[in-house]
């Protein structure tokens, strides 16, 4: 091969840029050309094509920088449709143009759907990406667990009971980059909010992401919450009041971290919306956190906190907050970093090997650490070629206690305990608070790559 395509589509995560230069200083080591396509999928379906050469001459530019969050080839949630036929051959068409000849998507589940169809046409890899770590398998057969039933003009997915043992070295695609750099926002927002819970009395309920798997909040554990509650775990009303009573009494205040997923009893999301309407009729919306709040402050009587002189109400006693997308944001950690550039450099080396539909990923194992491999993208679908979400494994939590379980900490131990380098915060203590922030305007990487584009028609 002498030249490649690679592009960074769906979220962003703090991790994109490693895994581009990871691949662009494999790429420059083979004597490879690497174009970037500006946006994700969105650049293919453009007929000028925006993009950018990564290493002309066989060096990185200086744009591509490891540490720095987000990507500076931009993202999109535009994806192609395997249907149109007229678009996907309009899209081969643009890559032979460009004299592509591997493909690397830098992405999630959605991003390896769209990138299927375009391994008949070149070798294409997929290097995983997602803070909320549900790209993988807890073990290869998880698949076959899912049954699709009729519902209304569509199915839904139904998982049977599985008797298959769990062991961690079974995991397919261990964990994600990003990942771990979303759970170190997050676990300083759980330790933040703390102190002025700690200070105040009162129950605080702290929202962090994961629609589908609570991987987030189970690394919350590092903050220490008292509860934690996931969406893979349906709610048990009775027992959270239970132990919220048993955690204030005995330290006068609570933290609970929620997934923004979490569902009642019936299998319901809490953070879906509230049975009531806002002064112009339209159905009120609210997140998880508010949700879970409305639930305790109907459970928990004002007189609860008054006859403990503690709270003048409910209400004032329990409060939210959600962390959002400063998860997404911000540099990598140390382990992201250095594993996000693995995986982009082993998705060159699949390309070179002729792969077609692989996906570049990290493997543990107590013998061997983290490592990378490759397996076919296929592993990941089930019978009716759908692509679930990996969810926690039940392992890991502990529905009495409502927080990780030792599985679950033993799974954790091996991202965390070296996740942080020294750099990390030597890079915050440099840059942060930097006199010249004070003076120079922000410079946007927009600004730099902008002037590098180039379009399919030759201009520039």
């Amino acid at each position: 091969m002498k030249r490649i395509g690679i592009l960074t589509a769906g979220g962003d995560t703090p991790a994109l840029n490693a895994t581009l230069y990871g691949a662009v200083t494999k790429a420059c080591q083979r004597r490879i050309e690497v174009v970037g396509f500006i946006k994700g999928y969105n650049s293919l379906l453009q007929p000028h094509t925006p993009h950018v050469f990564l290493n002309p001459l066989f060096m990185p530019i200086p744009e591509l920088d490891p540490t720095r969050g987000g990507t500076i080839l931009g993202a999109s949630r535009h994806y192609v449709d395997p249907n149109d036929k007229a678009g996907m051959n309009a899209v081969a068409d643009r890559l032979r143009r460009l004299e592509i000849e591997g493909l690397i998507c830098v992405g999630g589940d959605g991003t390896l759907n769209g990138m299927q169809c375009l391994s008949d046409f070149l070798p294409t890899v997929l290097a995983p990406k997602t803070i909320d770590n549900d790209l993988g398998l807890n073990y290869f057969s998880e698949p076959n667990e899912y049954l699709r039933v009729p519902e209304g003009a569509g199915f839904r997915y139904v998982r049977q009971p599985t008797t298959h043992r769990f062991y961690l070295d079974q995991m397919i695609n261990y964990v994600t980059p990003g990942y771990a750099s979303a759970v170190l926002v997050s676990t300083r927002g759980v330790d933040c909010i703390r102190s002025t819970a700690e200070s105040h009395r009162r129950i605080a309920i702290i929202e962090v992401m994961g629609r589908h798997s609570g991987y987030i909040a189970l690394g919350c554990a590092y903050g220490q919450p008292d509860i934690m509650l996931i969406p893979e775990s349906p709610l048990n009303v009775d027992r959270l009041v239970d132990r919220v009573k048993e955690i204030y009494e005995l330290q006068k205040h609570v933290v609970i971290v929620c997934a923004e997923g979490i569902v009642d009893a019936d299998g319901r999301e809490l953070g879906a919306e509230l049975e009531s309407h806002d002064p112009a009729g339209n159905l009120q919306l609210s997140g998880a956190a508010e949700r879970l709040r409305q639930i305790l402050i109907s459970k928990i009587p004002d007189s609860y906190f008054t006859s403990k002189r503690r709270n003048e109400s409910a209400k004032v006693a329990i409060f939210t907050r959600k962390i959002g997308h400063t998860q997404r944001g911000g540099p990598p950690v140390q382990f992201d970093r250095v594993h996000a550039a693995l995986l982009g450099g082993n998705a060159v080396d699949l390309l070179l090997q002729g792969s077609a539909n692989m996906v570049s990923v990290l493997q543990y194992s107590q013998q061997k650490g983290f490592y990378v491999d490759g397996v076919h993208a296929n592993i990941f679908r089930d019978r009716y070629g759908h692509i679930h979400s990996r969810s926690v494994h039940p392992d890991f939590y502990d529905r009495e206690a409502l927080k990780q379980s030792q599985v679950g900490n033993e799974y954790l131990m091996p991202i965390f305990t070296n996740a942080l380098g020294p750099e990390d915060m030597e890079a915050q203590r440099k840059s942060l608070f930097d006199m010249g922030n004070l003076f120079r305007p922000y410079h946007s990487v927009n600004v730099d790559i902008q002037k590098r584009i180039r379009f399919l028609d030759g201009s520039a």
